[in-house]
């Protein structure tokens, strides 16, 4: 799998997410309108530990892919991760802090990216 290709490293940390079964995945195309990073996935998490858990999902899928991230926030907490791979930055929320902060908003004149997320790998898993 070639992570460099923001698509489908875009695609892995959603189906990451999916299968992890966090909720509301929207990945945003900033290119442009920032300078921290070109692409941002959000998503939430049920409660503090469930955040953890996607987080700590995420890191593990992409280590094994070779990428490690820059820095990683909010661990120890887990009311919002913040993990930071360069090209694509992921925040993992509980619910009302993302409604809180409104990233979605803050980055209004993003463009929202497709994502594709394999729907029947996590039924096949539960079974």
């Amino acid at each position: 799998m070639n992570t460099k290709n923001p698509q489908t490293l875009l695609n892995l940390i959603a189906q990451v997410i999916y299968d992890k079964k966090g909720s509301n995945i929207l990945a945003l195309d900033i290119r442009g309108l920032s300078n921290l990073t070109d692409y941002m996935v959000i998503a939430e998490g049920n409660v503090d530990r469930h955040v953890t858990s996607i987080a700590r999902a995420i890191a593990d899928e992409l280590q094994e892919k070779g990428e490690r991230p820059l820095h990683v926030e909010g661990l120890q907490t887990g009311d919002w991760v913040v993990m930071d791979y360069g090209q694509v930055m992921i925040h993992i929320f509980s619910p009302g802090l993302r409604s809180k902060y409104a990233l979605e908003q803050l980055w209004g004149d993003s463009k929202i990216v497709d994502l594709e997320i394999d729907v029947s790998s996590a039924v096949s898993r539960s079974i």
